[in-house]
């Protein structure tokens, strides 16, 4: 896969530093910035990073970093163990994002992100995952986005939000 040179210099500016193992935009905010990229499964040192999807858009990050210090992660972890059909679902998500891992290169581990599928460790790389794979796909991640409706999308995603 190729990456655009506007993109990697796009995406280097939201987060501060050069990607690493960036392999292709997984996601673009509306103003057409990437959102979402996906990395590889090594690093270019060669060091695993389970990490497919990664959330790049810094408005974004900083609504979510909201979400998390306010505490919906326990609360949807919380939900897993009392709702059956949930708790499948996120399961299923689980299950698609190793298979698209795997599909680019085995780690021989069953680790994904985020803390799947028994927790929600990490909001941002669910929000990752849903804006990539599409509605339906990541239940948290989609109920992330539902709750940032009013807020995401708009303005300029790929300017940097100082909070």
């Amino acid at each position: 896969m190729t990456v655009s040179d506007e993109d990697k210099a796009i995406v280097a500016e939201q987060l501060g530093r050069t990607p690493r193992g960036m392999r292709a935009v997984a996601a673009r905010c509306p103003s057409g910035h990437p959102a979402v990229v996906q990395t590889s499964p090594r690093l270019p040192d060669g060091t695993p990073f389970p990490t497919l999807y990664y959330l790049t858009c810094p408005r974004l990050n900083s609504l979510v970093s909201r979400l998390e210090s306010a505490g919906v992660m326990k609360e949807m972890t919380d939900r897993l163990a009392t709702d059956e059909q949930l708790a499948q679902h996120y399961l299923r998500a689980h299950e698609s994002y190793l298979a698209e891992r795997d599909a680019i290169e085995p780690l021989g581990t069953t680790v994904t992100a985020g803390g799947m599928p028994g927790r929600v460790k990490c909001l941002h790389v669910h929000v990752a995952h849903a804006l990539a794979a599409g509605p339906g796909v990541n239940p948290f991640g989609d109920e992330a986005l539902a709750l940032l409706a009013d807020e995401w999308p708009s303005g300029n995603c790929a300017s940097k939000v100082k909070n």
